[in-house]
């Protein structure tokens, strides 16, 4: 089976006493115990994903549901960008 490389953002946030390790790329999430644990978890999870769609013959159809494009090979259209927008939040009295 062949390879690409791509880095994708993943975003990591405490959640009580763990910490969420999530993607946008491929709407996972996983947690652990620390960012470390987390961030490994994270890397098992989306390669167990990616290898069963593959094995399924459903790869192509997964990373389109989740915005990839393939031009000529797969990329998605929202990792070169991630900004932070201020919001105004209403705070009752």
């Amino acid at each position: 089976m062949q390879y690409i490389e791509a880095e994708i953002p993943v975003f990591f946030f405490k959640e009580g006493d763990k910490v969420i390790a999530y993607s946008p790329a491929f709407d996972l999430s996983t947690y652990g115990s620390d960012e470390k644990e987390a961030k490994r978890r994270f890397t098992e999870t989306a390669s167990i994903f990616l290898e069963e769609c593959a094995q399924m013959g459903t790869l192509n159809e997964a990373l389109e549901e989740c915005g990839w494009r393939k031009e000529p090979q797969w990329s998605h259209s929202t990792l070169g960008s991630c900004k932070e927008e201020l919001i105004r939040i209403p705070m009752p009295a």
